[in-house]
């Protein structure tokens, strides 16, 4: 991979564990059409991906029906879901040791710019990034829509920028907006799905990605 000075983060499953508060929020919304799922750990296929698709996709759901179950997510996760939430260890080190070393740190989530904002500001991350962007309540949830956002706000080349994430999405996105991408393991993708994606490298740890980071300066 070409030296890069720019570095792009997804937020769930990447820089934060989200597993309890979007599964529990999941749950919820579920609960409103009559479906009763007690193993949150089913429930992780959602963490990543557009919660609308994922509803369509996993639950049948029509456009009208995931639209209304979005919003029923929210009535959980925005007081409560949104803090249910852990940093990977090693997380702010990696973060502080890029910034450090002079790159530019930006964040491009499917989640609502809104809730990203304020789960950076609750874990005191929010100081390492130079911008954050998200998706819209009511618009913008495709990664790749996302990515070209945070670029737009950006004055950096697009060969020296790459996009991180734990989801196909993530080097998808990347690969429309001509990005390279790395894929993280310690995430809720697995290497097969990284390696179809794309992803123009693959770290297992939150320590073998700062040390191949720092390696692009």
């Amino acid at each position: 991979m070409k030296k890069k000075n720019t570095f792009l983060f997804d937020l769930d499953g990447t820089l934060t564990d989200p597993m309890i508060g979007i599964t529990k929020s999941v749950q919820y919304a579920l609960k409103n059409y009559g479906i009763i799922e007690e193993d949150l750990w089913n429930l992780t296929k959602f963490i990543g991906p557009p919660l609308a698709q994922s509803f369509q996709k996993y639950y049948g759901f029509s456009e009208e029906e995931s639209h209304q179950a979005v919003e029923y997510y929210r009535e959980y996760f925005a007081p409560t879901g949104k803090f249910e939430n852990v940093v990977y260890d090693g997380i702010p080190t990696m973060l502080g040791a890029l910034k450090e070393a002079g790159f530019v740190l930006a964040v491009a989530t499917s989640k609502p710019e809104v809730f990203a904002k304020d789960i950076l500001k609750h874990f005191n991350l929010e100081q390492y990034f130079d911008f954050v962007g998200g998706a819209l309540l009511h618009g913008r949830t495709d990664k790749a829509e996302v990515i070209a956002y945070v670029l737009e706000n950006l004055n950096v080349e697009k060969d020296k920028v790459v996009m991180i994430g734990d989801r196909e999405h993530d080097s998808l996105g990347a690969a429309k907006n001509d990005l390279d991408s790395i894929g993280v393991l310690y995430g809720y993708g697995d290497r097969v799905e990284h390696e179809a994606a794309g992803a123009g490298h693959i770290v297992e740890t939150v320590e073998e990605l700062e040390k191949y980071l720092l390696s692009l300066i």
